[in-house]
């Protein structure tokens, strides 16, 4: 186990997104980003599978065909789109249904956070979203939450991210129309 290592790597982690929510204006959010991380059920198995280079939870995923530290994690913070599903009242199907704005925005800067923690200095604007690309997660999602994360990830990889955040602060959080809603 490596319970030290794991603890830097979170901790390292937040205060990215801390420091990004902050300068959005998502003073709470930033404060309280991932605190589960910290819970005997989650820190751990978060030690126990450490690597430095990915996500605990998906070495836990590959031993015991499941992670239950992501169970309990996806269940608390409301930044990942799994968290948005529920029950359908006329299909009865558990269903995505759309992010809140404040949480999307705080899943863009977790999303960002973890890349620039496990790729270090290889970390480019880019990569938040080439990984959305490569994932199956899009799928998963509701549309429009899928469709408004790729287009702030593209706007991160093509204009940078002082655009980004500006972008985020001034146009997202207060509810303006995406470019395809106006």
């Amino acid at each position: 186990m490596k319970p030290w290592q794991h603890l830097k790597t979170i901790t390292h982690h937040r205060w990215l997104v801390c420091c990004g929510c902050f300068r959005v204006g998502l003073y709470w959010q930033g404060l309280t980003h991932d605190l589960s991380k910290y819970s005997l059920t989650e820190f751990w198995a978060g030690a126990k599978y450490y690597q430095g280079n990915r996500s605990p939870n998906a070495a836990e995923r590959e031993e015991k065909g499941y992670s239950e530290a992501w169970m309990h994690h996806k269940g608390r913070n409301r930044h990942h789109y799994e968290y948005w599903t529920d029950m359908n009242r006329q299909t009865r199907n558990y269903e995505a249904i759309p992010m809140p704005r404040k949480y999307l925005v705080e899943m863009v800067m977790d999303r960002r956070a973890a890349c620039m923690t496990y790729q270090g200095k290889a970390y480019r604007d880019d990569s938040a979203l080439t990984y959305f690309e490569k994932s199956r997660e899009k799928e998963l999602m509701h549309p429009d939450t899928a469709r408004q994360l790729r287009y702030i990830l593209t706007l991160l990889a093509e204009k940078g991210e002082q655009e980004t955040f500006r972008y985020l602060k001034e146009s997202v959080l207060p509810g303006k129309p995406f470019p395809w809603e106006v």
